[in-house]
């Protein structure tokens, strides 16, 4: 099976918990998973089949919509609700909406931000995490995330007795953006501690919630059927953003052979071309500008 399934990742599992229950169910090795969720995150997670994991990099590529809220009052150590407390504020009086959301606006647009300790991200060869866990520091590298849209949705919820406010929102951002960061940097500017108090991502790599589907739904299909029939999309889905070329028989020769085109047959539109012959994706190329012609970017079928 080559191509692109959308699964449904709920709370208490790692993204790589769910591709070792692929591999089992769908008894195949060759899957891999196009961003990561944390493990008390839930939502959309696209996973690809056999040839297929080669458009990870594309799947990731494209925006991502989150729904989730955030917490007013204190902050912890991992920037959700994971961690141990770190500092304290109480909210004495509510903030307004009107507030919150001036402020979320604020946020849209191309911003920086320094991972958390507790992420993924690599140092040196070592996960911050691991820094983390060890009770280390490292000076954390600060990178670019776009924020096209951060917005409240319904009405804050004001605890009195804990002192501490609650909102939901959703934000629609690129890929290798921290909501958790987004949301303590909210905070920050709101005057108060902040941590993400809960997440869902609502779409990525172009499937929402409604197109996805449970392991344990994909257990049954397979038992069912055997086949994944219409929840396998194939590997052009994730490249549909991209703009495909198609070859004649004659170009195709040249092409399957490693041989680059000319400019006058194929002229630079874009960064990046998909080629199409007899209605299959073979490759995705890239603009070569020493060599004024496209070049092998990614290969997915030869013959």
């Amino acid at each position: 099976m080559d191509g692109i399934i959308g699964v449904y990742k709920p709370k208490g599992m790692t993204s790589h918990d769910v591709v070792f229950k692929l591999r089992k169910i769908l008894r195949m090795k060759k899957i891999g998973h196009a961003g990561t969720l944390d493990p008390n995150v839930d939502g959309v997670l696209p996973v690809a089949l056999g040839r297929g994991t080669k458009t990870i990099e594309f799947l990731q590529a494209a925006g991502k919509t989150y729904t989730g809220s955030v917490t007013l009052g204190f902050a912890t150590e991992t920037e959700d609700l994971d961690g141990a407390v770190v500092e304290t504020k109480p909210v004495l009086r509510p903030v307004a909406s009107a507030q919150i959301q001036a402020e979320m606006t604020k946020l849209t647009g191309t911003i920086t931000q320094v991972p958390p300790m507790y992420s993924a991200v690599k140092v040196n060869g070592r996960r911050l995490y691991q820094y983390a866990r060890a009770g280390e520091t490292v000076e954390r590298p600060k990178r670019q995330a776009e924020i096209y849209q951060f917005e409240i949705v319904g009405m804050p919820e004001y605890d009195a007795l804990q002192q501490t406010q609650t909102f939901q929102f959703r934000a629609v951002v690129s890929k290798g953006t921290y909501i958790r960061t987004l949301a303590v940097d909210l905070g920050r500017a709101l005057g108060y501690p902040a941590v993400m108090s809960q997440l869902t991502r609502e779409q990525s790599g172009g499937f929402t919630l409604a197109d996805t589907h449970t392991l344990e739904e994909f257990a049954e299909r397979m038992q069912l059927a055997d086949d994944l029939g219409d929840w396998l999309e194939p590997i052009d889905y994730a490249l549909k953003d991209l703009p495909h070329f198609t070859l004649s028989a004659a170009q195709w020769g040249e092409v399957k052979d490693g041989k680059g085109l000319s400019a006058s047959d194929v002229p630079k539109t874009a960064a990046q071309l998909v080629y199409v012959y007899a209605g299959e994706v073979k490759s995705v190329v890239a603009w070569n500008a020493e060599k004024n012609q496209y070049r092998p970017y990614r290969t997915f079928k030869i013959h």
